[in-house]
């Protein structure tokens, strides 16, 4: 057995020995769901488990983030861990405090996963012969409850409203090489997913204004912005035929406010969105179309609409090579059938932003009942978690670490799809609203 296998044995060792209290640190996270920079009670738990592993964190960072790290010099690996739930309305273990949060779309379990790497990767040996990992845990990855990050900006506690655009922002993540990222899957055939696409999308707030007035006396007398909106979303609805099947285009949202009392001519409606696609240059096209469909709606109706456009995530561009790894390892637990490869989802998130910038990965794993972001979201299958699923993640890291070249290659071939300067131009050009004339 090669110095290689051998550590990776001692990987499966650590792991495996690990995964009752893993486990349990997995169930304690997902009954304490917290939304984005909210992430309090989360962040004490981990880091009272890793305190009790002779662990402390180096970094603190966006409201609740913090990082931990072990090693030095190069290369230099991290790996990504979100914090944060997201509202659903009826799920078992949601905190109907705070708008329903809960764990349903698996965040929880990713720190666990990546604790339970981490230690692995230290009592393996991985890091003897040189290299660093760190483990960023990164909050408030679903774009939600947005007044409140809206509060967090206007005292100057964020810039982005997203926790790995922030990082970016304060470069939390310079000098790192590579980032190893993975993300539950919903219930599927498959154990593992692997160099999948995601989209990119931007925020959409529309709203409509009209005019009040007696919604029985004097209809006639107001503007309905209800109207305007409803005409809109026939408006929206035609345009969903042009979307070219292969951009996995999308365009969904929800009423925020929908009238102020029922006996009135709703005079103000808003309505917050996304459209997402797989490109940029598409998205921000298609994101027009809409704007300009809106204002000539409303206008067509006697109203007004302003649409405010913020960017959210950028499109999700795997590294091959890296997910090449870590594929390789799946192996010790799965199936080339049990794999699936380069799937294009429409869904995003914030690792997207980091892939301009790094050579990234984000693999998907199994063990989940119900559906993602539902009230049936549950875990089904906690050593496919916590156990595998680490594995997968500890043993590439160290692969990466016993080849430093590799990395090297890795990085050198690596191509920034944006500068610093352009990116942050691109967040930071929020659209001025538009308004019929």
């Amino acid at each position: 057995m090669d110095k290689l296998e051998h550590c990776k044995a001692e990987i499966s060792r650590a792991v495996t020995a690990r995964e009752a209290e893993i486990t349990a640190l997995g169930d304690a996270l997902f009954r304490t769901p917290e939304l984005g920079f909210k992430e309090h009670k989360t962040r004490a738990l981990l880091l009272d488990y890793l305190a009790r592993q002779g662990l402390k964190p180096d970094r603190e960072y966006a409201v609740t983030g913090f990082s931990v790290t072990l090693g030095h010099g190069k290369p230099h690996i991290a790996l990504l861990a979100e914090l944060d739930a997201i509202p659903t309305l009826g799920h078992p273990q949601a905190d109907l405090g705070d708008q329903s949060a809960a764990h349903s779309c698996g965040h929880s379990t990713q720190c666990a996963i990546a604790v339970n790497a981490l230690l692995a990767l230290r009592d393996s040996g991985a890091l003897d012969q040189g290299g660093t990992v760190t483990l960023f845990f990164t909050p408030a990855e679903e774009y939600t409850d947005l007044p409140y990050r809206a509060s967090l900006q206007s005292q100057g506690k964020i810039r982005y409203r997203s926790g790995k655009l922030q990082m970016l922002a304060d470069g939390v993540l310079d000098g790192v090489d590579v980032c190893l990222h993975l993300h539950a899957m919903g219930p599927s055939p498959y154990r593992f997913s692997v160099d999948s696409q995601l989209a990119g999308f931007v925020y959409k707030k529309f709203i409509f204004q009209g005019v009040a007035a007696h919604a029985a006396a004097g209809p006639h007398l107001g503007v309905n912005a209800l109207n305007a909106f409803a005409l809109f979303q026939c408006a929206a609805g035609m345009l969903r035929e042009t979307f070219v099947d292969e951009d996995k285009n999308r365009f969904h949202g929800i009423v925020t406010e929908g009238g102020q009392t029922i006996n009135s001519i709703p005079n103000q409606v808003v309505y917050e969105s996304y459209v997402r696609s797989f490109d940029l240059l598409k998205l921000q096209s298609l994101s027009q179309r809409l704007t300009d469909a809106a204002v000539h709606c409303a206008k067509a109706l006697g109203g007004d609409c302003q649409v405010e456009d913020v960017p959210g995530y950028l499109p999700f561009v795997q590294c091959h090579a890296l997910s090449q790894v870590a594929r390789a390892n799946m192996h010790r637990f799965a199936s080339d059938a049990e794999i699936i490869d380069n799937e294009r989802s429409p869904a995003a998130g914030d690792i997207g932003d980091v892939s301009v910038f790094y050579p990234a990965i984000q693999f998907g794993y199994g063990g989940f009942a119900g559906i993602i972001h539902g009230k049936t979201m549950a875990i089904e299958d906690p050593h496919r978690i916590y156990n595998e699923a680490a594995q997968v993640l500890a043993m590439t890291a160290a692969d990466l670490l016993a080849d430093p070249a590799l990395v090297q290659e890795i990085t050198a071939k690596f191509r920034p799809a944006m500068t610093p300067a352009a990116y942050f131009r691109y967040l930071d050009g929020t659209s001025p609203s538009q308004t019929a004339d």
